[in-house]
């Protein structure tokens, strides 16, 4: 593609992004898995959202946060997934570059609340194992609330940031991203100028984005862990760490996959490498949350069974 004028100093109007698999005869299948996976993951997490609402057992924080973190999940693969299976279909992979930054934005956006919603889920736990007589009040519906909000503004907050940062890089050379989706470290390969600054950047701000919470969530479970050691039965033991497995298990391939992406700046060789990180974190992840949170839970498979099937659970 021949480089047109542009705004913004830049020669590209447009990128191509190569998807998945640049064999033709695989686009099917890959258009087929992929397809699935969105829908199980819209239906999984939507089908433990509605639990969450209908079932009163699940009107705690906890929940809370649960499904707000569902709903998250919804977003992020519907700003990756859809635009894919689009160009699967119609065999055009070129994005516009407004519409490839507004993709970044809305991407860095969601799993920056995601990092901060991990973190309240953690500080949650904190003080439901160990501090249970001042739970109530200090986990109140404003704190929790409150929460959620400062995640939303601190997320938008760094996403805009990359964003208006990315906008001022000059793009006049090549223009295809050997990925599914518009990201930092793709386009940051294709600049015509220096992107040190916006690379120092996103380390900086990774460091307050993940860093931060990552410190604060191992500290909260240190605390819990002292505390479930503490208590003399078994069976309060395994229930109090049962109230945890979930949200660690999340918490590591959240943040598993989220360090892979961003700590290989400047790898070219790494970009196949990149989408299967990719997959593992916008496609994955999201589809596996409602298991892990649903398994070996009965009260959410009691909600579940009520939304599903119309009965009430047996208490």
């Amino acid at each position: 593609m021949e480089p047109e004028p542009g705004a913004n100093g830049t020669a590209v109007t447009e990128f191509v992004l190569l998807g998945l698999v640049e064999t033709p005869e695989l686009r099917p299948a890959v258009f087929v898995l992929f397809l699935l996976a969105y829908l199980v993951t819209v239906g999984g997490n939507l089908i433990i959202l509605a639990a969450i609402l209908v079932e009163p057992k699940l009107h705690t924080p906890m929940y809370f946060f649960l499904g707000n973190l569902s709903v998250l999940d919804v977003g992020c693969i519907t700003i990756t997934v859809p635009s894919m299976l689009v160009r699967l279909l119609s065999h055009k992979h070129t994005v516009p570059y407004a519409a490839c930054l507004t993709q970044l934005f809305f991407f860095h956006q969601l799993a920056g609340v995601d990092c901060f919603l991990l973190t309240a889920m953690a500080y949650d736990r904190f003080l439901a194992i160990c501090r249970p007589l001042t739970y109530s009040t200090r986990m109140s519906q404003t704190v929790q609330r409150t929460l959620v909000a400062v995640s939303w503004a601190c997320a938008f907050s760094n996403a805009l940031t990359h964003t208006v940062a990315i906008s001022t890089l000059n793009f006049c050379g090549p223009n295809v991203i050997n990925h599914f989706y518009c990201d930092l470290p793709q386009l940051f390969q294709l600049s015509c100028s220096s992107t040190q600054l916006n690379e120092l950047l996103l380390f900086g701000l990774g460091i307050l984005m993940a860093g931060a919470p990552v410190i604060l969530i191992v500290t909260s479970y240190i605390h819990v862990a002292a505390a479930v050691l503490r208590i003399r039965s078994a069976e309060g033991r395994k229930k109090a760490f049962s109230t945890c497995g979930s949200h660690l298990t999340v918490v590591g391939i959240f943040y598993g996959t989220g360090v892979f992406s961003y700590m290989r700046l400047g790898s070219v060789e790494a970009s196949d490498k990149d989408k299967g990180i990719g997959t593992l974190n916008t496609v994955i992840s999201p589809m596996l949350n409602p298991v892990i949170y649903s398994l070996r839970n009965p009260d959410v498979q009691g909600a579940l069974q009520r939304v599903l099937i119309g009965k009430r659970a047996l208490v």
